[in-house]
């Protein structure tokens, strides 16, 4: 629950205005092959379909890594996309059979490639490919297929394809696994989500008795329940499937660690060695201690130019917030601009000491905290093709309370944002000149610095009263929206302290009040295009910019700080007092960060409840009229550049090429062919 997301919607320097754009076919060639004609900067647009745009990204200077170097970035990249089809059977178990009978019905399929019907079918198709899985990768609703069940069997029979009919009843069914995630506290969320972390039988209530009876309270060193392993039952009782080499998802896992272990043979110092050692046990054992001992060690290891996250490390996807979706993302320090943003790292202490906490909630010393930007180099799972932009990790909060935690912005993918950006949204929705001004000049800037701050001294901040839990415990299926919220809140209030200038980092406070009004205009109103109209909003991170902003509206009435106007039939929200506004910021956070130290499940409920979850269907309605005429898309991701291995006469790597040409469909059809390892 540690990492941030950007949507297309967050920055206004990364919002666009994209015209017609011809949808990507494809034909019976061999995909594994990219197309050399295609030669795309990082930013252009490689497809377009639904609510999505799919776009590049570079890796720069790789040219300048040592041959070693090229191959620890080769050897995790493969790892990573060994275990690609894990999150496509996590997010649903029918997942990977309607995808690979969708496959093979594209690459075999010899008839009519023009008709509706067909084109129909695979924007269907790039759906669940995007979203790994039926289900959206946001909204956690199930795809509705624009063709007929008659339609789709007659493809299946023309090429020989194979699905079963309960696999069919699936996909056409609106009834059977509508939702990926539910989190209605009214509801068994375990029974109402189709999520494929709980086995058939598995309520709610087996869930929290299973673990009330194994959760050590008292421990000092607390694992994360449940975070690797199904929950079914056996013989009636609950038991947990771990997953692990001779468990579930042991074929995967075994290739995982087939490139795992050559990438011991070039770590780049004896730290990242033992680190990827331990990493090598964890999925040996699927023990969860190991899985700590992992982290420490990953967290301690900040030395190289290479890194990784590999494993089973978010619980956004579970609604009780223990299972977690597989992921990877590997990358290389990018050392100059690493250069320009280790000041925050290093005045860690200093944020905490001046934060408006309580004194009892603040740490005493902050331990560890390193930030880099670095240039992912290769994105597998739950990190593609949507992808955050920022990582703090480890998530254990002992580890990141004793041994610190490293943060990193994905330097080359906001970067991609940024080239494909454009002004459409900030002009229709900014308030006046001023703003548009205000965002032209400092938006971009004010993200960057944002995320920092969120990644960095955020998720570093705070510590939890002794003898709580782990907030997975006390608060539950809040935890996560309350983390979001508090990390969000710590870069608010200080992106508009004079400490942000003093550092050098920037030169004047607008940068602060363009990012101001740009969360009030997210939370509040652009970020609602991403609902069907009458939806509440249950992702996380929407429900915590949600919460954030209406929260300090609300309380920022008396002194009219964030006035709401109506204009030519038209709703704008703008901020008359920037300070009172960083006040609210700080009392909300004080106020978070109280529940989370203390446990405090019913004021969390009530926050996220009361703020973050209903929507103003009349603004929502306004929203989504504005915004049809923009042709936008709310939600970006991107194709991987492939790294391809050049070899000597014996077999050896000499060195490792990118290449950079894929479609959107030519990868996932590669992707299949390489790493369709669960088939």
């Amino acid at each position: 629950m540690k990492y941030i997301i950007l949507p297309s919607l967050i920055l206004a320097t990364l919002l666009f205005s994209c015209g017609d754009s011809k949808e990507s076919t494809t034909n019976d060639a061999d995909h594994s092959s990219v197309n050399a004609d295609l030669k795309m900067k990082a930013g252009e647009q490689v497809d377009r379909f639904a609510d999505i745009q799919v776009i590049r990204y570079d890796i720069v200077d790789f040219d300048k890594l040592t041959i070693d170097q090229k191959k620890l970035v080769y050897y995790m990249s493969q790892a990573g996309l060994a275990g690609r089809d894990i999150i496509y059977d996590q997010n649903n178990p029918y997942n990977l059979e309607i995808r690979n009978c969708l496959e093979d019905v594209i690459q075999k399929y010899k008839g009519d490639k023009t008709s509706a019907d067909w084109k129909n079918m695979m924007v269907y198709a790039k759906q669940i490919w995007f979203a790994n899985g039926i289900h959206h990768h946001y909204g956690m609703t199930k795809f509705t297929p624009k063709f007929s069940e008659s339609v789709f069997k007659n493809y299946v029979k023309q090429t020989g394809a194979k699905i079963s009919d309960q696999a069919l009843n699936v996909m056409f069914d609106p009834t059977v696994a509508a939702k990926r995630k539910v989190k209605d506290a009214s509801k068994d969320m375990i029974v109402a989500s189709a999520n494929g972390f709980y086995g058939k039988g598995v309520t709610q209530q087996m869930v929290d008795d299973y673990y009330a009876r194994i959760v050590d309270k008292t421990a000092k060193h607390p694992i994360e329940y449940g975070l690797n392993s199904t929950m079914i039952l056996k013989d009636g009782t609950a038991y947990e499937d771990v997953w692990k080499i001779d468990g579930k998802y042991g074929k995967a896992i075994t290739k995982i660690v087939f490139w795992l272990e050559k990438a011991v043979t070039v770590a780049e110092n004896d730290t990242q060695k033992k680190a990827l050692k331990k990493l090598i046990e964890y999925y040996k054992t699927g023990d969860l201690k190991t899985w700590d001992d992992y982290n420490v060690l990953w967290a301690k290891s900040t030395e190289g130019d290479i890194d990784w996250i590999n494993g089973f490390i978010e619980t956004y996807g579970d609604a009780l917030g223990k299972r977690a979706s597989y992921e990877s993302v590997v990358q290389i320090t990018d050392f100059e601009a690493s250069r320009q943003m280790k000041m925050v790292a290093e005045n860690a202490q200093w944020f905490e000491d001046n934060s408006p906490l309580i004194p009892s909630h603040k740490k005493k010393e902050v331990k560890g905290v390193s930030y880099k930007v670095v240039q992912v180099a290769s994105e597998s799972g739950d990190a593609s093709p949507s992808t955050p932009i920022g990582v703090n990790l480890p998530n254990n909060n002992w580890i990141r309370q004793e041994v610190g935690s490293k943060s990193v912005s994905l330097g080359n993918i906001i970067s991609a944002y940024d080239k494909a950006g454009g002004a459409g949204l900030l002009n229709e929705f900014a308030n006046d000149k001023e703003e548009i001004a205000l965002a032209d000049k400092h938006a971009y800037l004010a993200g960057k610095l944002h995320t920092a701050l969120h990644e960095v001294v955020g998720h570093a901040s705070g510590q939890i009263n002794d003898g709580v839990g782990q907030p997975s415990e006390t608060l539950r299926n809040y935890a996560s929206t309350l983390e979001e919220a508090r990390a969000d809140l710590v870069g608010l209030y200080y992106i508009m302290d004079k400490k942000m200038i003093d550092l050098g980092l920037i030169t004047t406070l607008d940068v602060g009040k363009a990012e101001y009004d740009g969360y009030i205009r997210n939370g509040m109103m652009t970020q609602l295009q991403r609902l069907e109209l009458g939806q509440d909003v249950e992702e996380e991170h929407m429900q915590n910019r949600q919460l954030v902003a209406s929260w300090a509206i609300e309380k920022g009435k008396a002194d009219n700080v964030i006035e709401r106007i109506t204009r030519n039939g038209k709703t704008y929200f703008n901020i008359n007092d920037y300070d009172k506004l960083r006040t609210l910021f700080g009392d909300l956070l004080r106020e978070i960060q109280r529940i989370k130290s203390e446990g405090d499940y019913v004021a969390g409920k009530a926050l996220v409840e009361t703020y973050g979850v209903k929507v103003d269907q009349a603004l929502h309605k306004e929203v989504l009229e504005r915004v049809k005429p923009l042709n936008l898309a709310p939600y970006r991701g991107f194709v991987n550049p492939v790294l391809v291995p050049v070899t000597d006469e014996s077999g050896e790597i000499i060195d490792i090429k990118i290449e950079n040409n894929q479609t959107f469909v030519e990868q996932m059809l590669y992707y299949r062919k390489m790493y369709g390892i669960l088939d």
